[in-house]
């Protein structure tokens, strides 16, 4: 652990939102996009988090339809505040495409911490199966492998029998990559009857990791653990050995807010991941990941002092189509924001489809007489569709990001 990790949580707090008016005017003077997106705002006046949750969040789906739209002559969609040349070595693609910089700072992902936690060491060797064509997942591990002071093998994905070959050869510490590929090694290193007894830990991530998979790994002598993080951003939170959820990583600040909004919601309850990063090269303010998590309480056991969440618990884009029409998480909020007696609202979509209804549940503060019509109104003017409403004591609703279920039957 660095001096960052284990700060108290005021003095963390301090020194994020002190550097955060100068990285969102750096973004206004540096980036056309933002400088379009956060017109009007006084950057000095964002010394907070209720100041930062004024501001608009910006989702990949704006980033990709900015780059899109830009392609003929600026191809991060004014995102990106360095150009080709010496101070971008590496240009990558994400599905879309989305096209991301690389910068030349050491360890420009921050996956360091990441590397450490798994239990990665300096002057060890480093198998990494993330790939290393297109999208950044292999160059993101292999630098901060690089920063922790480690010799990378760059594994890449596929030709498994000679992935066996090179970790029964080098003999690596350890393995990087997505839990299912480390899977597939071991089972063809079993079957080849190839020992493999020096890769004992694991960076993995990508995808799901569950239980069942750690434990199936720990069985042959290997501990994994996951790590989150997004081509946008680099890392986001990381794993320990408390195994207590994932401690956010140290340059960036992480709001959860309600799907469909930039509201943050109270601690603990589920909503999307919101994420205003500190790097100069790609300053994201207030860049909505799409994916839904919580906070969760108090300090992880390690000795790391920062907030943790959950992990990746679902997408927050819950859009879905309603005889014909589609229907938004940001809709079920606007109506949910013209009474002052909602406390929260979930939009249940049921029947079969082209003979389906809706039914918004609100949990309410209280319920005057023809609330319930009143809101009804409301969803057929937001919406365009007819809706019926049930009002619920608050509390009813269940704490996992929802803001439209699908019920419908596909059969």
């Amino acid at each position: 652990m660095d001096a960052l990790e284990t700060r108290a949580p005021a003095e963390r707090e301090a020194a994020l939102l002190a550097a955060l008016p100068a990285q969102i005017a750096h973004a206004r003077t540096a980036s056309p996009a933002f400088a379009e997106i956060l017109a009007g705002i006084d950057p000095a006046a964002i010394t907070s988090r209720a100041a930062l949750a004024t501001l608009p969040v910006t989702r990949k789906s704006e980033l990709l339809a900015r780059q899109q739209a830009q392609r003929g002559h600026n191809v991060f969609g004014g995102f990106s505040t360095i150009g080709f040349g010496a101070a971008m070595p590496r240009v990558f693609s994400s599905p879309g495409p989305m096209y991301e910089p690389e910068g030349t700072r050491r360890d420009y992902w921050r996956m360091a911490r990441a590397l450490f936690a798994a239990g990665f060491r300096p002057g060890e060797l480093v198998h990494n199966s993330f790939s290393y064509h297109f999208v950044p997942a292999g160059s993101m591990m292999e630098s901060g492998a690089h920063a922790l002071g480690c010799s990378v093998f760059p594994g890449g994905t596929g030709q498994t029998e000679q992935q066996v070959q090179a970790m029964a050869e080098l003999k690596p510490a350890g393995y990087i990559g997505t839990p299912s590929f480390l899977k597939i090694i071991v089972e063809k290193a079993a079957e080849m009857n190839v020992a493999l007894p020096s890769v004992t830990k694991a960076l993995v991530s990508a995808e799901a990791f569950p239980p069942s998979l750690r434990d199936w790994l720990a069985e042959r002598g290997i501990t994994g653990y996951q790590c989150y993080a997004t081509a946008d951003l680099g890392l986001i939170a990381y794993e320990t050995e408390a195994r207590e959820g994932l401690v956010i990583d140290e340059g960036v600040i992480v709001e959860i807010v309600r799907p469909g909004t930039g509201d943050p919601v109270a601690e603990g309850e589920v909503g999307e991941l919101v994420v205003t990063t500190l790097n100069p090269d790609y300053p994201l303010i207030r860049f909505g990941t799409g994916d839904l998590s919580a906070v969760l309480p108090g300090q992880c056991p390690s000795g790391r002092t920062n907030t943790r969440i959950k992990g990746w618990m679902g997408r927050a884009d819950q859009t879905t189509k309603v005889r014909g029409m589609f229907v938004h998480p940001a809709q079920v909020a606007e109506i949910a924001r013209r009474f002052p007696e909602v406390i929260k609202a979930r939009l249940v979509v049921s029947g079969e489809m082209a003979n389906d209804t809706m039914s918004l549940q609100v949990e309410t503060r209280s319920s005057p007489d023809g609330l319930d019509q009143r809101i009804g109104d409301a969803i057929r003017d937001v919406t365009k569709l007819r809706g019926q409403v049930e009002l619920l004591a608050p509390g009813s609703l269940p704490n996992d990001g929802k803001v439209i279920e699908d019920a419908r039957s596909y059969q």
